[in-house]
């Protein structure tokens, strides 16, 4: 069996690529050179940047905003009012939330509370982001951790619920106590 990708129109005037299990609802923006892979689900109104790769099982909701060149791996949700900018990172069956305290019976679709994931930062596998938290550039969320509140730029964060384990260089190795990453060199002050 071979894989197959449908060629389509992307927003820029570019071609964007889309397995044939995938729906991509009328009404959603594309970006050139995004792959979007088997049983995704973007929704109308779902925003999505150029060199994207949206691995298998995916759902973008309807207000979802993603920037250019965002990983998100198998079995991510990225719902209504959650904002990815450029280069992020989002792990395996990592969770994004948008009401603080959901019912089946209350509709608070009127509460969802804006995510913002800042340039450059990775979000580690089954890790989950409460509603209403700004993760900062560049920062470093440990897989399985649970993040309840606002993450600094360069921090790495891990735990139940995470807290803050040290900084992160810009390529994501956690810098040594002199503020300094030991694989590329590059110094920090904070």
């Amino acid at each position: 069996m071979t894989t197959q990708l449908i060629e389509c129109e992307s927003f820029d005037g570019g071609k964007y690529f889309k397995h044939e299990s995938s729906y991509v609802d009328e009404g959603s923006q594309i970006g050139s050179g995004t792959r979007i892979w088997h049983f995704c689900h973007i929704m109308s109104g779902a925003k999505i940047g150029k060199e994207c790769v949206l691995g298998q099982n995916v759902n973008v909701g309807c207000h979802a905003k993603i920037g250019d060149r965002v990983k998100i791996q198998n079995n991510v949700s990225i719902y209504d009012n959650v904002e990815l900018e450029d280069d992020v990172f989002c792990g395996p069956s990592m969770v994004f939330t948008n009401v603080i305290n959901p019912r089946a019976f209350i509709e608070r679709k009127h509460e969802y509370k804006k995510t913002l994931v800042k340039k450059g930062a990775s979000i580690g596998a089954n890790a989950t982001i409460v509603c209403g938290v700004t993760l900062g550039e560049y920062c470093f969320i440990g897989a399985g951790s649970v993040v309840t509140r606002d993450v600094l730029p360069y921090a790495l964060v891990y735990g139940v619920p995470a807290k803050q384990q040290g900084w992160v260089c810009r390529c994501g190795v956690k810098l040594n106590k002199s503020n300094e990453c030991p694989e590329c060199g590059e110094r920090y002050e904070f």
